[in-house]
This record gives structure tokens, C-alpha cells and sequence, in this order.
């Protein structure tokens, strides 16, 4: 039960420029947020600094015609900064979830151009965690980190120039503190990115491991390991755990530094300040006014910094997401031919996997309503072939062909529309058994769903059923057995209007009777649909119209079987052996 060492990562993904041009996607929410932090961050400053000249005022002993006003417009400004952190709140969290969507669409796509090399070299708990988990990290960079770094350089800004009107020498007293803070978070930001990667890594590994526990249960049980896998968890739980300490720690220690410049930033201004009082270079009533604009300038950066200690885990989370948005397609879709029937050609094609050659020139024909049956031993190439004609690989040399155009000619959705196929794992979708069979055709009437069924030796065991067609198949068909899901596969396979029919090992886990009669169905298909087989079965094989044999990435012979049988030793052997 261990994965693959490999983790989904991007080595640039992780620039905030990219998630920046990201959020440019949505430009309306975007320029609200930004206005809603402008209202937000102005209505802050402006209570703050008529907070500070109310107090002066009243310090001075000032007459009540002069503090009211003032009094006034402080209620105003903190009233409008009170709605415009409400905004703000609401329209970049729906922001954030935009983009959030966004990426998680995008991930999938990314899986989907990089499939089946992403799936075969990464778990598929790992690929639900950058898809979901990680991609949902992002919203605190989109809701918070975004627009509170707009106000961490207007804020201080503004503050600063009307400090610095009240008193330069309070100003260049700040400064030093202002840089210390804005510079907090670059002192270990190499260590929050690496802690943070390690940190998703792990519990990207956990999830994983869970997920494969469950799925694997029944095994689990039936070889007594579930002591080994409490402890293969455990282990990942205690690195999950070093790696949270590692990062917690790092992050109070930024914390702590933030606090600390914070306070000597006060107490230097207030010194600064007496100081200045003193010597008649600052009167009273300014004092409070100075000490708070100062609280002004220091509070939005001192709130950034605290929030960029944070995004360790969401950079390294930005950048496996994004290593997954750029993830190249496997195959080009940039065909515009359309097939002009349904002859398949395979034409010297070569193809290798992990610098291993494992198709070598292969050569064969299927002509427009023959049934060719593709054997050999495993590793021969068999499947490779089946997936080469589907394009989720493309050939390295050679070509193939259908209806007599090459298969990368065709647009990607074209080929795979006319061609149905089953494989020895069919997948079935937590929906009910019509709905599943449907996939294949939507439009297809009750009539038509039946007789796909009854031809895939599927209807009786479906009608024995309570709910019959509306059964629910559970998540990957588990509420039916092994048999039940590949009849119903083949019966979707059977009620598409694809003209290529191909079957991998589709009846290994049928019983003889049924195995049988769907020799008598796919026997009735001939002449009517191009069908190429991929099987181990005599009986199976028997029934095709012509075998060809694959041996070490090559086409070893072909002809009909009892042709085969009778002067190619290599496929006398092959028919012999236990297994097949």
C-alpha cells in the first residue's frame, strides 16, 4: 500500500505575481474590494486622528463648540469605516471564492491534460488535496492578504504626510520601525516556504493514506494488517505534527518580532513626543493627534505582517496549484479532420515509456465491421495499443489511423465520441444504474436502454433489483459486485452509437454463461461496428474474425486463430498456459 514518492510541485508556481494576474480575472469584485478597503482603511484613520484632536482639544480645555464638531465627525468616520470593514468583509470573501472556484476547475483541467502520466506518478488522495485542499488555502491570500497589503502602503502613507506636517522630527523617528516591520516577514521567508511545503507534503501523505485505508479495507482485514497500517499512519501523523511544531514556532517567533517593534515604536514616539513638548517644538493639543497617526501608520503594517507569517503553507499551496494550471497537455488537440469510416490502422508505430520501448513498429488492420482480437502476454503492449488509439498518449514514430486519417489530425472529443471502450476496471459513478448507462447517450430511450442491457447479460440482475434501474451503484459501483459492474460497462459500451467498439479484458469477471452470450451479442455487432478485442480467453478469442500477436512490442503473427493455432508455436503456447 505505498504510493509513489512523487508530490504535484511547481518550481516558479508559487510567485504572488501569478496568483496577482489570477485575480485580475475578476475585475468587478476586484475594484470593489479595493474600494470597500479604501472606505474601510480611510474611515480608520479618520477616527483615529479626530479621536487624537479630540483629545487635545479637550486637554486644552477648548470650549465645546469647537470638541462637538469634531466629536461628530469622528462618529461619522468610525461609522463608515464599521461599514466599509463590513464591505469589505463580504464582497472579498465572494472574491476569493470566485478564484478559488476558478482554480479548482483549473486543477482538475490540469489533470485531466496530464492524464494518465499525473495519476499514474502521484496517489489520488494527493491529487484531492491540491485540487480541494490546497486551492482552498488560497482564500486567505485572496480575502485577506490582497486587500489588507493595499492598506499596509496607503495607511502609513497618509499617516506619515500628516505627521509629518504636524511634526517632521516625529516622522523620521517612525520610519526605522515602519521599514523593521515591513521587512519582518523577508527575514525567514525562505524557511515559512520550505516548512510550509513540508508541511502540505505531509499532509498531502496523510490523506493519501487515509484515503487508500479506506479503500482498501477489505483487504486490510483479510490479511490482518490493520495493526501495520495504524502504524504507517501513525508515523504520518507524528511528521504531520513535527512539521505544524516546526511552523508554529517560526511563526511565533515573527510574531513576537512584530509585537516588539510595535512597542518600541510607541514608546519611542511618546519619548520622542515628551521630548518634544518639552523643548516648545510640539504643543499639547498636537501630542495626542501625533500618537495616534502614529498608531495609524504602525497598525495595517503590523496586521500584514502578522498575516505574511502565515503564508508559508499558502505559498507552497500556491505553487502546487499552479504547477497543476500550467500542467502541459499530454497530447495537442488540434485536429480538424473527421473520419471517413471506421477502419483502424496501426502503421509502424513505435512508442516507449520511462526510455523503455514497448511498442517497436507495430502493423496491423482492422478493416470497417471486423472483429481482430489483440493477444499476448502482459507487458506485450496490448493495452499501450488501446491507449495510443485513444490519444491519452501520442505515438513516437509511425502513425494510426482511423477512417483513414491520423488519429492527431482528429479533434480530441471527435475521436473519443466514436469510440466506445471498456476496460478491465470500469468505473461507475454514485448515481443510479440508468444514469450511469445514460452516459453514454443521454438521449437514449427506456427501450434502448433495456436492450444494451439485455445484450450485455445485464437486465436480469438488474431487474432482481429493488429499485431495478434506479438503483444507486454506489461510489465506483461498490454497492454492486465485480461481474455486475462490468456488464453494466459493456452494456453503456454497447448503447453508444460509436462505430469502434473496444474491449480490454471486458469479460474477465464475467462467469462462463455470461461470458457466452456476449460472444453472441458482440457476434451480432459484426459487420455493423469495428470491434477490437483485447483478451486472453480461447472462447473470447476464438470468435474474432482475425488475431493478431503481439511478443516484445511487436507484431510476432496474425491471421485467423485456427491458422494461428497451427503454425505460430509462440500463440499455441500462449492459448496454453494456465492463465489465459
Amino acid at each position: 500500500m505505498k504510493g509513489n514518492p512523487h508530490a504535484i510541485r511547481a518550481g516558479e508556481g508559487s510567485r504572488w505575481s501569478d496568483l496577482l494576474r489570477l485575480s485580475a480575472g475578476q475585475p468587478a469584485l476586484l475594484a470593489q474590494t479595493l474600494v470597500a478597503t479604501l472606505v474601510a482603511q480611510a474611515g480608520m484613520v479618520g477616527s483615529l486622528a479626530l479621536g487624537g484632536w479630540l483629545i487635545g482639544l479637550v486637554l486644552t480645555d477648548a470650549p465645546a463648540s469647537l470638541w462637538q464638531p469634531v466629536a461628530a465627525a469622528m462618529l461619522a468616520c468610525a461609522l463608515a469605516g464599521a461599514g466599509g470593514r463590513w464591505w469589505q468583509a463580504h464582497v472579498s470573501h465572494v472574491f476569493a471564492f470566485h478564484l478559488i472556484e476558478t482554480l479548482q476547475v483549473g486543477s482538475y483541467e490540469g489533470l485531466e491534460r496530464a492524464a494518465p502520466d499525473v495519476q499514474a506518478g502521484v496517489r489520488r488522495g494527493e491529487q484531492a488535496n491540491v485540487a480541494l485542499n490546497d486551492a482552498q488555502a488560497l482564500e486567505h491570500f485572496f480575502a485577506h492578504t490582497l486587500t489588507d497589503a493595499i492598506g499596509a502602503v496607503l495607511v502609513p502613507l497618509v499617516a506619515l504626510l500628516a505627521l509629518a506636517a504636524i511634526q517632521p522630527w516625529l516622522t523620521l523617528a517612525l520610519l526605522p520601525f515602519l521599514a523593521a516591520l515591513a521587512s519582518v516577514p523577508f527575514w525567514l521567508g525562505g524557511r515559512a516556504l520550505r516548512q510550509g511545503r513540508a508541511m502540505n507534503e505531509a499532509l498531502a501523505g496523510l490523506n493519501a493514506e487515509v484515503l487508500e485505508g479506506i479503500e482498501a479495507r477489505r483487504e486490510i482485514l483479510l490479511f490482518d494488517q490493520e495493526a501495520a497500517w495504524h502504524a504507517r499512519l501513525g508515523r504520518l501523523l507524528a511528521r504531520l505534527r513535527l512539521e505544524q511544531r516546526r511552523y508554529a514556532l517560526r511563526s511565533g517567533a515573527e510574531q513576537g518580532v512584530i509585537e516588539l517593534i510595535q512597542a518600541l515604536a510607541l514608546v519611542s514616539a511618546l519619548a520622542c513626543g515628551a521630548w518634544l513638548l518639552q523643548i516648545g517644538l510640539l504643543d499639547l493639543a498636537q501630542l495626542p493627534l501625533a500618537v495616534m497617526l502614529v498608531g495609524a501608520a504602525l497598525l495595517p503594517m503590523a496586521d500584514v505582517a502578522r498575516e505574511a507569517g502565515q503564508l508559508g503553507a499558502v505559498r507552497a499551496s500556491a505553487g502546487r496549484v499552479l504547477g497543476l494550471l500550467r500542467q502541459p497537455p499530454r497530447v495537442r488537440d488540434q485536429g480538424c479532420q473527421q473520419p471517413q469510416g471506421a477502419r483502424l490502422e496501426f502503421d509502424q508505430v513505435r512508442f516507449s515509456h520511462g526510455g523503455r520501448p514497448v511498442l517497436q513498429g507495430v502493423d496491423f488492420l482492422v478493416r470497417p465491421g471486423e472483429m481482430v482480437a489483440l493477444v499476448g502476454a502482459s507487458g506485450a503492449g496490448k493495452t499501450t495499443c488501446a491507449n495510443l488509439l485513444m490519444r491519452f498518449y501520442d505515438v513516437e514514430g509511425g502513425a494510426i489511423r482511423v477512417g483513414g486519417v491520423d488519429v492527431r489530425e482528429i479533434p480530441l472529443a471527435g475521436l473519443r465520441q466514436g469510440i466506445a471502450w471498456v476496460g478491465q476496471d470500469a468505473y461507475l459513478f454514485d448515481d443510479s444504474i440508468e444514469g450511469n448507462l445514460r452516459l453514454a447517450r443521454p438521449d437514449a430511450t427506456a427501450e434502448e436502454i433495456e436492450a444494451a442491457a439485455r445484450q450485455a447479460q445485464a437486465h436480469d440482475f438488474i431487474q432482481a433489483l429493488p429499485e431495478g434501474y434506479q438503483t444507486r451503484c454506489g461510489e465506483g459501483g461498490a454497492r454492486l459486485s465485480g461481474g455486475q459492474r462490468q456488464r453494466i460497462a459493456i452494456a453503456r459500451a454497447l448503447l453508444s452509437q460509436a462505430p469502434v467498439l473496444v474491449m480490454d479484458e471486458a469479460s474477465s469477471s464475467l462467469d462462463a454463461h455470461s461470458e457466452h452470450a456476449l460472444q453472441q451479442a458482440l457476434l451480432g455487432l459484426r459487420g455493423q461496428r469495428t470491434l477490437l478485442l483485447i483478451a486472453h480467453r480461447p472462447s473470447t478469442i476464438a470468435q474474432a474474425d482475425r488475431v493478431v500477436l503481439l511478443e516484445d512490442g511487436q507484431v510476432r503473427d496474425q491471421g485467423t486463430h485456427s491458422t494461428l493455432l497451427a503454425r505460430c508455436d509462440a500463440y499455441a503456447r500462449l492459448l496454453a498456459q494456465p492463465t489465459q
